[in-house]
């Protein structure tokens, strides 16, 4: 075995017996049909609002739109992801003019990005369709699941235990 290659853990033996390792499974192959489509929905997005953009900038885009205005710093931290990468990212929004950057007034050294109008407009315009799409295929769903699955989905995003 190589010594740079940690082993992969196998089944548990001492897993419980309760239906929990098969309902994971379960979970995680709902969440691969669920990331393979907002993988789709996020690389048509980013080509409608440019194209040649990649689905990584589109996410900047939006992580931009729901926390802004945001320092590159911030934002990479958010993101959990590299500041090159992030500062790469930003510098093709601002020149495709879908950003600005503006001296924070608590701190002039710090730049903070928020959509310009021109972003607005695109993001808006490749962002209604979807939420659109999202809306009709939960018509039917009681207020009170989706709700539910909100809460669920940030607890487990966020690593805490949800209520019962």
């Amino acid at each position: 075995m190589n010594a740079r290659v940690a082993p992969i853990p196998g089944p548990d033996a001492a897993a419980p017996a309760d239906g929990r390792r098969e309902a994971v499974r379960q979970l995680e192959s709902a969440f691969s049909l669920l990331f393979t489509q907002l993988r789709r929905a996020y690389a048509q997005a980013a080509q409608a609002v440019s194209p040649g953009m990649l689905p990584g900038t589109f996410k900047v885009l939006t992580v931009i739109d729901h926390i802004g205005p945001v320092s590159a710093s911030t934002l990479a931290e958010r993101m959990e992801q590299d500041k090159g990468l992030i500062s790469r990212a930003v510098t093709e929004l601002e020149g495709l003019g879908l950003i600005e950057r503006t001296p924070d007034p608590a701190d002039g050294r710090i730049r903070l990005i928020t959509l310009s109008p021109f972003g607005h407009e695109r993001y808006d315009a490749v962002r209604f369709p979807f939420v659109d799409r999202l809306e009709s295929a939960m018509d039917e769903w009681p207020l009170a699941s989706i709700e539910r699955l909100t809460g669920l989905l940030e607890a487990l995003a966020s690593g805490v235990t949800p209520a019962e």
